[in-house]
């Protein structure tokens, strides 16, 4: 059963279909949660990643941000399993501006994102690697923002650093169409993510939303992180156990993620921003292991999207 149709169950009916315990997780995530996902539609959705693979040493962490290895095929899987393939209309990736390219054989996001479209039947020409496309990937971001009404809003995951995004919403407010941010929903749930600057001359979220003239709408979740718990929340830190269901699963596309958390530098099993979604969609912003496993069941279907 579709996760979106489970809110329109009466607790009579839920007893009458006799639940498996997979299906009882479901039902209690939706109960408590969609009634909380931010007045989320079907609309357009956007996500920006940083995560980027080759060395920045101008910075003073010269590595990338390895979580979105993980977590952006986890985002990718968290659509896909809602069949919502189309509504996944931006996805830039590798988003630390003025960040070196490295070999596509390297590039780790490209590795995750351009795999889980492939098997998930994505749109490919959505997906834009910001150290080789910054251009194409701001113009085609502020396209999607410009274009946003009130019956028709963008969702915005905030999975990355601000520059980029301070970027292409500068290209909007500098237009005819700036009205339109009004109805640009950005979620985050990192101060990071928000605050940090790469360079000096960079900008953060306060930047990006005094330059909107305060239009954007914003939500901020609770952080992703608890690596005290692995079975709390989305980073469990080098403990892997907790998702070893991924690793056995009977659905090699579900084998293949874990390897895509497996691919960490450090080690760290982190699909943090991947709560993001899970929170728009599901409406939890709790999500950890066992939810995880609940929601993915007996795996993504591939069939029912291709042409």
């Amino acid at each position: 059963m579709p996760l979106q149709h489970l809110k329109s169950l009466t607790i009579k009916s839920i007893f009458m279909m006799k639940p498996t315990p997979t299906l009882v997780i479901l039902l209690l995530i939706s109960f408590c949660g969609f009634a909380q996902n931010w007045q989320y539609n079907n609309n357009r959705i956007a996500i920006s990643f940083d995560g980027n693979s080759a060395a920045d040493n101008q910075y003073k962490w010269p590595i990338g941000d390895p979580d979105d290895w993980g977590a952006s095929a986890a985002s990718l899987a968290i659509l896909a399993k809602l069949n919502l393939q189309k509504q996944l209309v931006h996805c830039s990736y590798n988003n630390f501006i003025d960040a070196p390219a490295g070999p596509d054989s390297e590039n780790q996001l490209k590795i995750s994102l351009e795999g889980g479209a492939e098997r998930w039947n994505f749109n490919k020409s959505v997906l834009f690697d910001v150290t080789t496309q910054l251009e194409k990937a701001k113009k085609h971001l502020a396209a999607e923002m410009a274009k946003s009404t009130a019956k028709d809003p963008l969702y915005f995951m905030h999975a990355g650093l601000s520059e980029f995004v301070y970027q292409a919403v500068e290209l909007v407010a500098k237009s005819k169409d700036s009205t339109a941010l009004k109805h640009v929903y950005v979620l985050s749930h990192s101060g990071f993510n928000e605050n940090e600057k790469r360079r000096p001359y960079h900008h953060t979220w306060s930047d990006i939303q005094k330059l909107s003239g305060n239009k954007l709408q914003y939500k901020k979740i609770i952080d992703q992180n608890n690596k005290n718990n692995p079975n709390d929340l989305w980073n469990s830190d080098k403990d892997f156990s907790v998702w070893y269901w991924m690793r056995d699963h009977a659905d090699p596309n579900i084998q293949w993620l874990y390897t895509r958390m497996q691919a960490h530098s450090h080690g760290v099993a982190d699909i943090s921003d991947c709560g993001l979604l899970y929170y728009l969609l599901i409406g939890d912003e709790k999500g950890n292991p066992e939810k995880f496993k609940a929601f993915i069941g007996e795996g993504i279907p591939t069939k029912r999207n291709k042409k």
